[in-house]
């Protein structure tokens, strides 16, 4: 029995003996990135800017791939079943961990326990976006038109149980107003028929339509926060356009796999930390509506 002990100790030794190694290693190839939403969304905008610095600290590329649908469920799994070894991560947001599990009965994972928390990147507040020859210029008149045509109007979100969705029905609820839902299967293709016309509104982050609002093409009615934004101060507060307690803030992060070695994760979340210090990134985050949110993976 002695000697099975030590045989024990001894590969354990050996088993956290290289799993240092190759945490000082890390990364020696490509990172993986799963953004667990459409192209063209807002989480594309924080996953460009956490590839581009978080690469070059790093020294290794970090490859954006997208897997939406089932409101982040499908993206979320497929790192939950890959290897914990810090080559296959996700971008998710709110939903994927503070709405799935309550709402979606027959998921085949868990995000609160096979995932494991690296970072997170960034919040943001959703804006009431119309397009731009809906004759409603600010929350009142779009609410006053509503109510005037119950079912007329309609909204595009990320798909059923979203965080736009979420943004969509709480607005409903608070201004008293029949809008039809329109789910897309991500935020990106609601924000394109919502430029074209199909449906009239959308509830998105600012990174997501600055394109198409500099453009002419759609409108920002308010900012679903208390404040408005610093990078666009034009922009009134749900308050100052008579809708008062409509507040929506979103949030994205990195996870991992279950599993994965801490030294991997502190070097992951570390040059996370270094990329959100760097003043040219705060201001890149910030002309896409997003602040950076700064906290350790516990």
């Amino acid at each position: 029995m002695k000697a099975i002990r030590s045989l024990g100790l001894v590969a354990a030794g050996v088993i956290a003996l290289t799993a240092v190694a190759s945490a000082q290693d890390f990364p020696a190839k490509p990172i993986r990135l799963i953004v667990t939403t459409a192209p063209g969304g807002l989480m594309d905008v924080a996953a460009r800017v956490m590839a581009e610095h978080v690469g070059k600290t790093l020294g290794q590329r970090i490859v954006i791939e997208n897997r939406a649908g089932v409101g982040g469920s499908i993206g979320s799994e497929a790192v939950a079943r890959s290897e914990p070894d810090g080559y296959t991560l996700a971008q998710i947001q709110l939903g994927n961990v503070a709405i799935n599990p309550y709402v979606y009965s027959d998921m085949t994972f868990d995000p609160l326990t096979d995932l494991v928390p690296v970072a997170p990147l960034t919040s943001s507040a959703i804006l009431v976006v119309a397009n731009a020859k809906l004759p409603a210029n600010n929350l009142s008149e779009l609410v006053a038109r509503a109510k005037q045509q119950p079912g007329k109007l309609s909204y595009g979100s990320a798909g059923p149980r979203t965080v736009p969705h979420r943004a969509g029905e709480l607005f409903k609820q608070l201004a008293g107003a029949d809008i039809l839902h329109v789910p897309y299967r991500g935020a990106g293709p609601a924000v394109n028929d919502t430029v074209g016309g199909h449906v009239q509104l959308t509830f998105v982050g600012w990174g997501a339509v600055r394109g198409p609002v500099e453009a002419g093409h759609l409108k920002v009615l308010a900012v679903a926060q208390t404040t408005r934004l610093a990078a666009t101060p034009q922009f009134p507060t749900s308050a100052e356009s008579d809708l008062p307690g409509y507040e929506f803030l979103t949030w994205f992060g990195v996870v991992a796999p279950k599993g994965m070695p801490p030294a991997v994760i502190a070097r992951l979340s570390g040059a996370i930390h270094a990329m959100q210090d760097d003043p040219a990134v705060k201001k890149t985050l910030a002309d896409g509506g997003l602040e950076a949110l700064k906290e350790t993976p516990q």
